[in-house]
């Protein structure tokens, strides 16, 4: 663990290195300050907060769950006073008002709304913050990738259908042989995390994907985090709790799911899991479960790719629909309906 992991383990015990950076949100001076203060407390891959939580997997499970509360609550308190003081620094100073912008203070102001963050961002915050608490890294890299990452290194045949125009956004190049892409999904960035960490590993990988396809349950641009976790005793059962306890902590405790025999190229054998939802059945060729994960064990040739030993390690790599799950968990019934823009629409979340 490097000495800056080590320090924000530190302020996860310490309740006191909270109200610190309490103190520092209160007394920050501009907009750009109170940024700069969020980005060392909630930043994606050392942030403090971020750092804290990942580090309650290393504690005995008497400890973990009151300590996982105690960082919930500042989580929320610090967050509440970002958006305050976010609220107080965008408004003008008393004394500005006084000296160059006299008002009368008798006229009854208009209602302004409050903007906020959209579905997706939001929901892939938490899914950060719940795979942190597993011990989990992020990842993320290009969107324009090669067909080496895309396809090759994921043990996907040449003349796999998922390769074809009809299904992929290839990219016009000078050099015919450089085979650019907008990626397909986020399974490249697991490579390239493979090829340059050792394992045991874990790690996710949220970001944006692009296919030809377009329904009540499909766009031609969504988001995808994938996930990958290789060791020396990694099973199946492994793979599953990660699912399940994903699924109950991002959706609901009582969301109804199941897990099927599924193919992927890049994992064998191979599962998928189906969620119950309540979405339009005539414009989705889902009926009434809805796919929201791709998943199973990694395949031995993508291991050899990235240069680990498969006869030494093993495990699982998953990829989860994240405009799905926010459909499930919020009863949407279809997935255009994030990207319209429609006011009625956001300002139901």
């Amino acid at each position: 663990m490097t000495e800056n992991a080590t320090l924000h383990t530190d302020m996860g015990e310490s309740p006191s290195s909270w109200q610190d950076f309490e103190r520092r949100l209160q007394a920050a001076k501009s907009v750009d300050d109170l940024a700069s203060i969020e980005q060392e407390l909630f930043g994606r891959k050392a942030g403090a907060m971020m750092m804290a939580l990942k580090s309650l997997h290393d504690r005995n499970p008497d400890d973990r769950r009151k300590a996982a509360e105690e960082l919930n609550t500042w989580k929320r308190q610090l967050e509440e006073l970002i958006v305050q003081r976010r609220r107080d620094l965008a408004s003008p100073s008393e004394e500005m008002l006084r000296s160059s912008d006299r008002i009368d203070v008798s006229l009854e102001l208009p209602q302004h709304e409050h903007g906020h963050l959209h579905l997706i961002p939001e929901f892939i915050r938490s899914v950060e913050e719940v795979f942190g608490r597993m011990g989990f890294d992020i990842a993320d890299g290009p969107e324009i990738e090669t067909e080496e990452y895309n396809f090759n290194l994921l043990n996907i045949p040449r003349d796999h259908p998922a390769r074809d125009a009809q299904d992929t956004f290839w990219l016009k190049t000078k050099n015919p042989e450089d085979r650019l892409l907008l990626r397909t999904q986020t399974s490249p960035m697991q490579i390239r995390y493979m090829q340059s960490h050792k394992p045991p590993l874990r790690v996710i990988a949220p970001g944006k994907v692009y296919r030809k396809d377009s329904d009540a349950t499909h766009s031609p641009m969504f988001h995808q985090f994938e996930g990958l976790m290789i060791g020396e005793d990694v099973t199946l059962a492994n793979m599953k709790a990660i699912m399940i306890t994903a699924i109950r902590e991002l959706v609901s405790p009582t969301a109804e799911f199941r897990f099927r025999t599924g193919f992927f190229p890049f994992v064998e054998p191979g599962l998928e899991v189906d969620m119950r939802w309540q979405g339009d059945e005539e414009d989705s060729r889902e009926g009434k479960w809805l796919e929201v994960v791709g998943c199973g064990m990694v395949h031995p040739n993508v291991l050899k790719n990235c240069g680990i030993d498969p006869k030494k390690y093993q495990g699982f790599a998953f990829g989860f629909g994240v405009e799905r799950m926010i459909m499930i968990k919020h009863q949407i019934p279809d997935l255009r309906a994030f990207f319209l823009g429609d006011l009625r629409f956001l300002r139901q979340f």
